[in-house]
């Protein structure tokens, strides 16, 4: 079974949603149980391993994740919206969750999704 080595969030201090990026990528690591590192405008990392534009520019901020098999895949690198068309966190931990899973990567069930059974 394929482990997550460490999450990775390349960010710019100067993005109106620096905060909420840093909190997105602190909550992940601690749900998926791993290190987080946290890179500063690595333009490099991005175009080498994150989601580029049909011109191969990358853009910060971006959640990755690496994986003990060497592999290096983003998770995240634009915020879902919400009805009020303001940044919907929760929506961005499931799309990052479900991108978790399809690479392999068994994630245990967190307290908030056993509720209701």
């Amino acid at each position: 079974m394929v482990k997550i080595k460490k999450v990775v969030l390349v960010t710019a201090k100067h993005h109106p949603y620096h905060k909420m990026w840093v909190k997105m990528a602190e909550d992940l690591s601690r749900r998926v149980n791993s290190e987080l590192e946290v890179k500063e405008e690595d333009y490099v990392y991005l175009v080498e391993h994150g989601d580029k534009d049909e011109f191969g520019m990358a853009w910060a901020p971006q959640i990755l994740v690496e994986l003990d098999d060497g592999r290096v895949q983003w998770l995240l690198s634009q915020l879902p919206l919400n009805e009020a068309l303001q940044p919907d966190e929760s929506k961005a931990q499931e799309i990052m969750l479900e991108k978790i899973r399809s690479l392999g990567v068994e994630i245990a069930a967190s307290p908030t999704e056993h509720e209701g059974t």
